[in-house]
């Protein structure tokens, strides 16, 4: 009994031994493959960074222009860069496309902070088939931007394609439905931001078109539906990308692009800059930022700015800089309907939008381009609760042929419209002309204006002295003969005239002007106005969608 007890507990140590042995063993070749493994998520991972590659990494830099990752790593928080779907492959089988595959198939995607607050990105990468979209491609931007919706952020895309990958066929132009389709049900509802930074062709315009700010670098970049060849081919016109569709043409004279820049360093801080002035989504507010510029801060040159002739300009630059919070004015769509400014500042550290017209440009006009312009940019800050401060010196509508048969008429509408629906707080100050339609279409009081102002260098008639003496005094001025008599009774009757409605006490008289103040004493007016409508609670009537003329 002994012998075999003893001899059970021998072959127990023997088998306690021998499973020791292996669990050692096991556990070494566990822990071998794991190292394996997560050597070769190491080396997948370094590889999806390559992109296409080295070399074609440095053509891109030769062309003056960086790589998705590099653009992304300029535009967020550093460190704060989260990655979508690196590994994501194209699925096409034509042309021998299986044969060449690159991981995340030619697009960045993520999220990350900007000044600590969430936004969700894609950048295209030129460097794997030219950037063009794939349906992979096209999906992995679907998913962030279905997230970004998800979460309340901004969505904000770098454009560098080629356009739609050929070999695709359907699947790529379906790809950018799916696209289009997100654009448009975001609209209104988070910021979304594109920049241009490379070629943008075809049906690839279309997504920045719907988006809320367009950003295009001079010399690099261009957006254009048919290209130089196609253009020669069918009108025989012969143009270069950038004449066709470069940062200069479609930042001054075709206004699709909101800002252009010098190089991407300028444009994606600019993006940075312009997400500050900007809440995260249609539920929330901008946000505050700290001001230690004096609210009653008072600015004497404001008293004589408007010169004694009324048909003298004046630069309405000095006077959205003398009021503003430190002159910091973020402007949109400077160099495009210069008659017309608009932008983002700050009262007292509140974000607002300014809609100004511009006296030094064709008298401050309004006209198609100039309607255009400030009615998108009104309907973006009513869409965003960011309030708008309007500065009026508008002599009317520019008149003429052109204008009317370009639809002048539906165009200022849209800016009529845009004011007429809006219900964020809206303040506007006249501070000279303010003539007929004009007046009407810049936010007066019968538009829903909260506090309207006055200058009292202000004019608010149906039209000015020198075309209401001809219309009211024709019969008079017609029956002197004498051609000193007869300018003689013009000027007594344009003093007339001035007496009775270039001023704005009769405005006042009837309601239609709150207050007249004094123009050194325009920023605290402003600053005490915003603060009083903090709380303002206006609705349109329930609607499927407005019917704004188009």
């Amino acid at each position: 009994m002994n012998r075999n007890k003893k001899q059970t507990c021998l072959n127990f140590g023997q088998a306690k031994a021998v499973a020791k042995t292996y669990f050692v063993l096991n556990t070494n070749f566990y822990m071998s493959n794991q190292l394996e493994k997560v050597k070769e998520l190491i080396q997948l991972r370094e590889k999806a960074r390559l992109g296409g590659g080295e070399k074609r990494i440095e053509a891109q830099h030769l062309k003056g222009k960086y790589t998705a990752r590099e653009r992304l790593a300029m535009l967020l928080d550093e460190g704060s860069f989260e990655e979508f779907d690196m590994f994501v492959e194209h699925r096409c089988h034509n042309f021998g496309m299986e044969k060449t595959k690159f991981l995340g198939d030619g697009v960045v995607t993520g999220y990350g902070t900007i000044y600590g607050r969430l936004v969700y990105v894609f950048a295209q990468d030129f460097t794997v088939s030219g950037g063009s979209l794939s349906e992979m491609h096209a999906q992995k931007i679907c998913k962030v931007m279905d997230q970004a919706l998800k979460m309340g952020a901004p969505v904000i895309g770098i454009n560098d394609s080629g356009g739609a990958r050929i070999q695709e066929g359907i699947n790529a132009l379906g790809g950018y439905a799916e696209i289009f389709q997100r654009n448009i049900l975001a609209s209104g509802v988070i910021p979304q931001i594109s920049g241009i930074f490379g070629p943008c062709a075809g049906g690839a315009v279309y997504s920045p078109a719907l988006t809320d700010f367009i950003i295009m670098t001079q010399g690099t970049s261009y957006m254009f539906l048919t290209g130089p060849k196609v253009v020669k081919t069918v009108t025989g016109e012969d143009v270069t990308q950038e004449q066709l569709g470069g940062a200069t043409v479609h930042s001054s004279k075709s206004g699709v692009s909101q800002f252009q820049v010098q190089t991407e360093e300028d444009g994606l801080k600019l993006i940075r800059q312009l997400l500050s002035f900007i809440p995260q989504n249609n539920m929330e507010e901008a946000p505050l930022q700290p001001n230690d510029d004096p609210i009653d801060r008072l600015d004497d040159a404001l008293n004589d700015i408007i010169p004694d002739s009324p048909n003298k300009p004046y630069d309405m630059y000095e006077v959205i800089g003398a009021i503003i919070d430190k002159g910091e004015f973020l402007e949109v769509h400077a160099d495009y309907a210069k008659n017309i400014i608009v932008g983002f500042a700050r009262f007292n550290g509140q974000s607002v939008g300014i809609v100004a017209n511009q006296p030094k440009f064709i008298a401050g006009v309004l006209d198609i381009n100039a309607s255009r312009k400030a009615a998108r940019f009104v309907r973006f800050c009513d869409a965003f609760n960011i309030p708008i401060v309007s500065l009026v010196d508008v002599p009317g509508f520019l008149p003429g042929t052109g204008q009317e048969y370009g639809g002048v008429i539906t165009h200022g509408a849209k800016l009529l419209y845009a004011y007429g629906e809006a219900t964020v707080p809206k303040i506007t100050v006249t501070l000279r002309k303010s003539y007929g339609g004009a007046h009407i279409v810049m936010s007066c009081k019968q538009l829903r204006g909260d506090i309207n102002y006055a200058w009292p260098t202000a004019e608010i008639a149906v039209m000015g002295a020198d075309g209401a003496v001809e219309v009211l005094y024709s019969k008079e001025i017609a029956a002197e003969k004498d051609p000193e008599k007869m300018t003689a009774v013009k000027e007594e009757k344009k003093k007339e005239y001035n007496d009775l409605f270039t001023n704005p006490y009769v405005a006042a008289r009837y309601g239609y002007i709150d207050d007249v103040i004094e123009p050194r004493n325009t920023r605290f007016r402003v600053i005490r106005a915003l603060h009083q409508l903090q709380t303002k609670k206006l609705q349109n009537p329930p609607k499927k969608h407005d019917n704004l003329p188009l």
